[in-house]
């Protein structure tokens, strides 16, 4: 399976400048090649003797004329812009097959990124060797073993971090301990209510510096666009924001790391997201609990341990069936956190109730009905909800 392990980078002052004008570089190219990708599409559709447009045809057409037109393209790595190339057909084959959106140009300082191939560049302990550049120091060694597909080099909020794609086999060092199956219902005053009746809470990092958040806001909007002072206003916003990021993603790693470690089959909610998030009321909780990316990191990790993650369907009502005998309520409004079964008199908590209902959906399906709902439903509702293209 395909795994990046993302590490952060220690670069010198050089090395820091090398980065960004690779960045540049790429996001020229990939800029360059939006637009005559466009142009050519457009004279295509007018005369269809004229080639369509291609991935492989935009590359050989920018060696041609950059010696000439683009000179600075030099200084750095080939693999900037030809790797921005090859992503940006990717991203045409992904929008053809109804996948992704219309691909858009890059911003500075939003795109900040270029790509190496495997052979452009070595690895040796906590340090990696950039092409025309030499050794960088990175803050800890390669943790997965495999052959090794790509490296990414990005910036975000200031520091510069190195994705590695691996194709790897290994399995992780500390085994499943397979206590069987478990439910998980999401929540936004609990992160997560297991069918064993834990409750895990959200650090909720955007509730908590929400103050600072908007005290840094404020300033950078005093700050004159463009001046010294809003660039610095800017970055120590970008800061808070990364550090938000970090601490939601650290405690979901967690999270599904302990989850894939004790279950073997794990039962959760379809939810959409996108749908929920148009409540005004909890849109900023739901946000900041991050349930997409839970959903993301708990299927990959439940795969490397052999384990399955079955997902129930988007109208599935976990929390208005009683787990006890089965009777579902017509009604059961979001306020009510306890209720009492009408037909057998059993009191439930509503999260431990769905979450149990989950569990006994998991271990109904078994394999086969966890492909089928694999196959059925769409991570975080992007399908059925929204303007975006429906999957193929």
């Amino acid at each position: 399976m395909l795994i990046a392990h993302k590490i952060a980078l220690d670069p010198n002052n050089v090395q820091a400048t090398y980065f960004a004008k690779a960045a540049g570089v790429a996001r020229f190219a990939y800029n360059w090649a939006l637009a005559e990708w466009k142009r050519q599409y457009e004279a295509w559709k007018a005369d269809n003797t004229l080639p369509k447009p291609s991935q492989a045809a935009l590359r050989r057409q920018l060696n041609a004329i950059k010696r000439e037109r683009f000179p600075w393209m030099l200084e750095v790595t080939k693999c900037a812009p030809q790797m921005a190339i090859i992503q940006l057909g990717e991203a045409f084959k992904n929008f053809f097959a109804g996948r992704a959106r219309y691909p858009q140009f890059r911003k500075k300082g939003t795109h900040d990124r270029f790509t190496l191939a495997n052979d452009q560049f070595d690895i040796d302990g906590c340090r990696i060797r950039i092409p025309n550049l030499g050794w960088v120091r990175m803050r800890e060694a390669l943790r997965f073993e495999g052959h090794i597909v790509s490296a990414t080099i990005s910036r975000e909020a200031g520091r510069w971090f190195a994705s590695i794609a691996i194709d790897t086999d290994c399995q992780p060092k500390r085994p499943a301990e397979n206590q069987g199956a478990v439910g998980v219902d999401l929540g936004v005053s609990a992160l997560a209510t297991l069918s064993t009746g834990e409750k895990i809470e959200g650090p909720k990092p955007l509730q908590s510096l929400l103050r600072r958040l908007r005290q840094l806001g404020k300033r950078l909007s005093r700050k004159r666009k463009g001046s010294r002072n809003w660039v610095k206003a800017k970055a120590k916003l970008a800061r808070l924001h990364a550090r938000i990021a970090n601490i939601r993603r650290d405690a979901l790693h967690k999270l599904t790391a302990e989850l894939t470690r004790r279950f073997h089959t794990i039962g959760i909610e379809d939810l959409s997201v996108r749908g929920m998030v148009r409540n005004r009321h909890l849109a900023r909780s739901i946000a900041d609990m991050g349930f997409g990316e839970f959903r993301r990191q708990l299927q990959y990790k439940a795969a490397m341990r052999g384990g399955e993650v079955v997902v129930a369907d988007r109208f599935y009502a976990s929390s208005k069936t009683c787990s006890a005998c089965e009777h579902k309520l017509d009604v059961l409004p979001l306020s009510v956190r306890r209720w009492t079964c009408p037909a057998c008199g059993a009191t439930h908590d509503r999260d431990i109730n769905a979450a149990i209902n989950l569990k006994t959906m998991a271990q109904s399906c078994g394999v086969m009905g966890s492909v089928a709902q694999a196959r059925g439903s769409y991570a975080c509702g992007e399908a059925g909800s929204g303007a975006r293209r429906k999957a193929a």
